[in-house]
């Protein structure tokens, strides 16, 4: 139980080593608020429909399985997408996120988590791969917005952090952190990261 929670997140992430939804953590990653959402986001639809197909595992005739899963995960990021707009304070983001939310449903590692993992196992372990996925998934899209809101607008979830001071000694926030080639570069330092800490997952 112990592997299947903390392996997701540290040694098998899911973008760091297996390179899985990367499109979203360029795109999404310009601020911390998008990011934050986004990654719950994904944590909830990747845990409950690894719930769900577990749950019905026994039951879906195997020539029919992907359209089943489908399914499963669309209505997940449709409950997801209805509760954002359902509240004053996420509606804003949920349309700053566009169509990225929606997209949700074709994020390899929601399909890839109910493929490997939960039509073979229980529901509470399904579960927790899920939300332990997802939660791998959403420290990197936070960990990337952090420095490209930082250093590309100065704030963190839009409160000024960089001191006045330093504007008017000359300072000057950097347009290219939040351009998605940037994030691409610190996506890509990020996994170079990982794998010099970890060197198991090096290629011989």
């Amino acid at each position: 139980m112990k592997e299947t929670i903390l392996n997701p997140i540290l040694k098998g992430n899911p973008i760091t080593v297996l390179v899985l939804g990367i499109c979203s953590s360029l795109a999404v990653t310009v601020e911390l608020k998008g990011a934050f959402v986004m990654a719950l986001s994904v944590i909830a639809v990747t845990g409950l429909s690894s719930l769900v197909c577990s749950l019905l595992r026994n039951t879906i005739p195997n020539r029919v399985r992907i359209i089943v899963q489908l399914v499963v995960v669309a209505l997940m990021v449709i409950l997801v997408d209805q509760f954002l707009k359902a509240f004053e304070a996420t509606y804003a983001i949920d349309k700053s996120l566009s169509v990225y939310i929606g997209l949700i449903i074709t994020n390899c590692i929601v399909m890839g988590r109910i493929e490997a993992f939960a039509l073979g196992n229980k529901p509470v372990p399904s579960l927790l791969d899920g939300i332990a996925n997802g939660a791998g998934y959403g420290m990197i899209l936070i960990i990337v917005a952090f420095f490209r809101e930082l250093l590309g607008s100065g704030t963190l979830f839009g409160f000024q952090v960089i001191p006045q001071a330093l504007y008017d000694a000359g300072y000057v926030n950097n347009g290219l952190v939040i351009l998605p080639p940037f994030a691409l570069i610190l996506l890509g330092c990020i996994i170079w990261v990982h794998r010099s800490i970890d060197k198991s997952l090096q290629e011989k």
